[in-house]
């Protein structure tokens, strides 16, 4: 016999960060412009490395790609989170929430692999800062292992599967049933947050998770540590201390993200469950899906005179034809 409190669930409400009213016009002041920065930040890349010539390259390929999935991932949360924050309504509909779902794990999932694709990009060759090539691995046959068709692949691909795990989660979500009055103890629709308000059994749900969980975290980590583990090996082979010394430092923007990326997931997800795992949840949410999304602009612009010089002539031409 099912539960009484047992219904069809038209919306949820959404806990947010914080009870306390008085911190709303802080919250909203604070993601506002951590949101703008975001947007506008990736978006400069963006338009930088199209309108650049000199930028035509995988690795700046893969870069547009990372900007356009940050937009994208922080987009999936942000607005909502304010809007929520400025009306103090915390409603959500049934089917936005799926959405928000949806969208989390597709893009937050790319990201991944669009840093694994920026690994392998620079296990083949790595681009230096002076704008002239250094062969790492395979200098010879690089324009032929990342050709547009291998760069189209490794994005596209991922694109693929990681739309494939959404969906999945999706259709599965969808088929449950969710206990009257449901209060979400996030910010925004999570996996593991919806499958706890659940009055159906998960346990399929939880297989699935756990199988993705595995594929999806596995297979671009691997690919990351074993292009680096190349990497270090051939670079160690370099003579000179300056050489090997240059070669690191191009790896150097890749790597602090990379770092960041994992670590946080680590630091969170490692530890064994507690009374604050809410809390960790909403803290590793907001660093991989807001916080770096707003660092990767700068961590990699910063360092790399390319993308310096491509940014200053994109804001000269912005400035000349307002003028």
């Amino acid at each position: 016999m099912e539960p009484e409190n047992q219904t069809t669930v038209s919306e949820f409400l959404l806990l947010g960060l914080s009870a306390n009213p008085e911190h709303r016009t802080l919250l909203f002041g604070l993601f506002l412009s951590m949101y703008l920065v975001t947007v506008t930040g990736n978006l400069l890349i963006v338009l930088a490395i199209i309108t650049d010539s000199h930028l035509h390259t995988p690795m700046y390929f893969f870069l547009s790609n990372l900007s356009l999935v940050d937009v994208s991932f922080s987009s999936t949360t942000v607005p909502k989170m304010l809007v929520n924050i400025h009306t103090q309504s915390r409603a959500i509909p049934f089917a936005g929430c799926l959405a928000q779902m949806y969208a989390f794990h597709l893009f937050g999932t790319m990201d991944s692999f669009l840093l694994a694709g920026m690994a392998i990009d620079r296990f083949v060759g790595l681009r230096m800062p002076i704008d002239r090539f250094l062969p790492i691995v395979y200098p010879l046959r690089y324009s032929v292992l990342m050709s547009p068709r291998a760069c189209g692949l490794l994005v596209g691909g991922p694109w693929v599967v990681t739309n494939l795990q959404s969906l999945v989660h999706t259709c599965l979500m969808a088929q449950l049933t969710f206990c009257d009055g449901s209060k979400i103890p996030h910010f925004f629709c999570d996996l593991m947050p919806l499958l706890k308000l659940s009055c159906s059994d998960t346990h399929t749900n939880e297989l699935v998770i756990f199988a993705f969980g595995i594929l999806m975290g596995v297979s671009p980590l691997s690919c990351i540590l074993l292009s680096y583990v190349c990497i270090f090996r051939a670079v160690f082979k370099i003579p000179s201390a300056q050489g090997k010394w240059r070669a690191f430092s191009t790896c150097g923007s890749h790597l602090t993200v990379v770092s960041l990326f994992y670590g946080t997931i680590f630091a969170v997800y490692l530890q064994p469950a507690s009374p604050a795992s809410s809390q960790k949840d909403k803290a590793a949410a907001l660093m991989c899906g807001v916080i770096i999304p707003m660092l990767n602009p700068f961590i990699y612009s910063l360092r790399n005179r390319d993308m310096k010089a491509a940014l200053k002539k994109l804001v000269s031409k912005a400035a000349c034809s307002g003028a």
